[in-house]
């Protein structure tokens, strides 16, 4: 089990990312413009850095939600590795079945 801090520090990362997700992807959209004149994208990228870091997307690690732990985690089902071995030997995870051969 993870904790409990880092579990939380990531929900709140991941909540001001969804928060600021707007207003970053608005600002990228002016610096990226090379329509626009250079000043005016100068000052996009210096609003863009002076926004909280963890308000970035790429800061928000990817948990399992059962236990929290960050490594071995697998998208789908938003599990660890372990936690998807526990629940699958159970049956608990519709579809996923043990395999041998």
């Amino acid at each position: 089990m993870a904790k409990t801090s880092s579990v939380e520090k990531n929900n709140r990362r991941a909540k001001m990312a969804k928060q600021f997700a707007g207003k970053r992807s608005a600002l990228k959209e002016i610096i990226m413009d090379r329509e626009l004149t250079i000043e005016e994208r100068f000052t996009a990228q210096l609003k863009l850095a002076a926004m909280p870091r963890n308000s970035a997307k790429i800061r928000v690690r990817n948990r399992c939600e059962l236990s929290g732990r960050p490594r071995g985690f697998y998208r789908k089902f938003k599990l660890s590795r372990i936690a998807l071995r526990e629940l699958g030997n159970f049956g608990q995870i519709p579809g996923l079945v043990k395999s041998s051969w």
